[in-house]
């Protein structure tokens, strides 16, 4: 039994800390780059293994050098691994990731042995699915393979959490009606909800009546707002005020902590509320899966 199941990507991030971000033709010095574990599938795995959550992953990766260091990292987070598949002659996923100096990053992402993970791969772990409280799902995979991976939980009665990123234009049918909760930043939020302006409140709703069964938005350090499924208001979380070093990760973090707290029966504001702590400490180190304080110091 595992209270939290993450079925997505598993990338290698290779890091480069500059001064200020280059224009377009400019080049700029950086540090030098550091290789650490990434993904948002195996980030959100790691950190809901750090936080207690009896978690598994379900990724793809390469028989590589990358994949042995994504796998070092989650048997160090305490991750089952039973589910993630070594593809022989494939290249791990690769993010080339850019951190200025507020800690803010842009990310290019190269999806290697993730753009593998199959459907197939998604019904041979049925059973996986059907033994977890909380399945945790993002689209750095193929679309149809998240799409496989919902109506298997739809089936097995296993909650969804979905963070849709990178954000598509549009997001299938059966993914809005999966989503408890959809998981979203600010930016997210104004894609799928169609609003470009309003408020985080107003955004949630929308986002409820475009189908999804409740509703997460992320504001950074200004916390986040909660929409519980019948709820007539969000319940607005307040944010952690934290020295930032790096924002990478920080939402997946945050998912992952989400997740684990849902999977625990945790309603939706409490679990958004442990949360914001979780991401807020994450943003205080570098790496996409930093050490966190343990549960009992963020409860």
């Amino acid at each position: 039994m595992y209270d939290v199941l993450v079925i997505g990507s598993a990338n290698a991030d290779l890091t480069v800390r500059v001064g200020r971000r280059p224009g377009p033709g400019e080049t700029v010095l950086g540090t030098d780059l550091v290789e650490s574990a990434g993904g948002k599938g195996a980030n959100q795995a790691a950190a809901a293994a750090r936080l207690g959550a009896r978690t598994a992953l379900l990724a793809r990766v390469g028989d590589d050098a990358f994949g042995r260091l994504l796998l070092e990292a989650q048997r160090a987070a305490g991750t089952e691994l039973r589910h993630v598949l070594v593809e022989k002659g494939a290249r791990t996923g690769t993010a080339m990731i850019v951190v200025g100096p507020d800690g803010d990053n842009t990310i290019v992402v190269s999806p290697g042995a993730n753009a593998h993970l199959s459907p197939g791969d998604v019904t041979a772990a049925r059973e996986t699915v059907a033994a977890s409280a909380v399945v945790s799902l993002q689209l750095e995979v193929e679309r149809e393979t998240v799409r496989a991976a919902v109506a298997v939980a739809g089936e097995t009665g296993t909650r969804v959490v979905l963070n849709p990123s990178p954000v598509p234009d549009t997001l299938d049918a059966e993914l809005w009606a999966a989503a408890d909760p959809l998981v979203v930043n600010e930016h997210e939020a104004r894609q799928l909800s169609g609003l470009t302006a309003g408020t985080p409140a107003e955004w949630a709703g929308a986002l409820r009546d475009r189908g999804a069964r409740s509703v997460v938005v992320t504001l950074g350090g200004r916390g986040a707002v909660a929409l519980e499924a019948g709820a007539a208001d969000p319940v607005p979380v307040p944010g952690v005020e934290v020295e930032v070093v790096d924002t990478t990760g920080a939402g997946d973090a945050f998912t992952g902590a989400l997740a684990s707290r849902l999977a625990r029966g945790a309603s939706l504001a409490e679990a958004t509320r442990f949360a914001v702590r979780v991401g807020a400490a994450a943003v205080t180190k570098a790496g996409a899966q930093p050490s966190y304080p343990t549960r009992e110091e963020l409860a």
